[in-house]
């Protein structure tokens, strides 16, 4: 099954937390067909965690996107891990959601 493109995807994923009454904003567009996506999430409580691609031995084959949680801290360790990212990918896509929850609102792996 064929994966939707990070565009697709981002914009999607837009509009699904604007329908829920939460704030997400695309902070980095990236490449449009396959550019990796990283999800900050920020709790408004002075934490912040950041969700990265899960890896393909975790993920299945369904076409799903699916993620993994890469740090969870203060905002400005995510910041830094943010920019290790982008040194390494400049073609990645930023995504930013505000959720007092803690729920970044991703399909997510285990590990």
């Amino acid at each position: 099954m064929a994966r939707l493109t990070s565009d697709f995807w981002v914009s999607a994923y837009l509009r699904q937390a604007a329908h829920d009454g939460l704030v997400a904003v695309l902070r980095r567009r990236g490449a449009a067909e396959a550019g990796a996506i990283f999800v900050k999430l920020d709790r408004l409580d002075r934490t912040a965690a950041l969700y990265g691609p899960a890896p393909q031995a975790l993920a299945e084959d369904d076409g799903v996107r699916r993620f993994q949680l890469l740090l969870d801290g203060d905002p400005l360790s995510v910041e830094e891990r943010m920019a290790r990212e982008l040194r390494f990918d400049s073609d990645l896509w930023l995504v930013e959601i505000e959720n007092r929850a803690g729920d970044p609102r991703l399909d997510l792996v285990e590990g």
